[in-house]
């Protein structure tokens, strides 16, 4: 890299299981591709993918912490300095998160809602048909959870009726890093 190297951008979308958060990431990174915007994305419900679940076992060990900021580093090393992040429970976490990435980035947080129709029906078609009843159980409890404890600083989005693409371009908007 040379020249001056921009202050780090991240996106943090949190969201109940089967809100749309990796789709709509899937979808925000084929806008900001065919707008040549430069950016990076990661899924973070795999950074402390474990059994036994490191945050449980050893919450001390900040795991997902300590691997995005291993990630981080090597995507700025490249050049890049906008981070497109989904996690469940990221804008719960997204202090954490953003001091992990090291550079102080400019920050969006967005909580994607669902309601629990819909939520049901996308985790079925994900599944490949039902749906146990505990799992839409947690992901209810989950989206009451993320709505009460969510600050003002994070935006919700309600995307009952709005297609993947549609999602994105409100992110992308949301972070000014190209019109929706």
């Amino acid at each position: 890299m040379s020249g001056t190297v921009p202050r780090s951008e991240v996106l943090f979308i949190g969201g109940r299981s089967g809100v749309g958060k990796s789709t709509a990431a899937e979808a925000l990174h084929d806008l900001l591709v065919a707008a040549d915007v430069r950016h990076a994305v990661i899924e973070g419900d795999l950074l402390d993918l474990a059994h036994p679940a490191p945050h449980v076992e050893y919450p001390e060990a900040h795991l997902a912490e300590r691997n995005l900021a291993a990630m981080w580093a090597a995507y700025r090393e490249l050049g890049h300095h906008r981070l497109v992040y989904t996690n469940t429970v990221s804008v719960l976490e997204h202090e954490g998160l953003r001091r992990a990435m090291g550079d102080d980035p400019r920050m969006t947080a967005v909580l994607l809602r669902a309601d629990d129709d819909v939520t049901s029906s996308r985790l079925a078609r994900r599944a490949g048909g039902v749906v146990p009843e505990a799992q839409l159980a947690h992901s209810a409890r989950t989206a009451g959870r993320l709505d009460s404890a969510c600050g003002d600083r994070v935006t919700r989005i309600d995307t009952d009726a709005m297609a993947p693409v549609d999602v994105a371009r409100r992110l992308a908007s949301l972070t000014g890093w190209f019109p929706a």
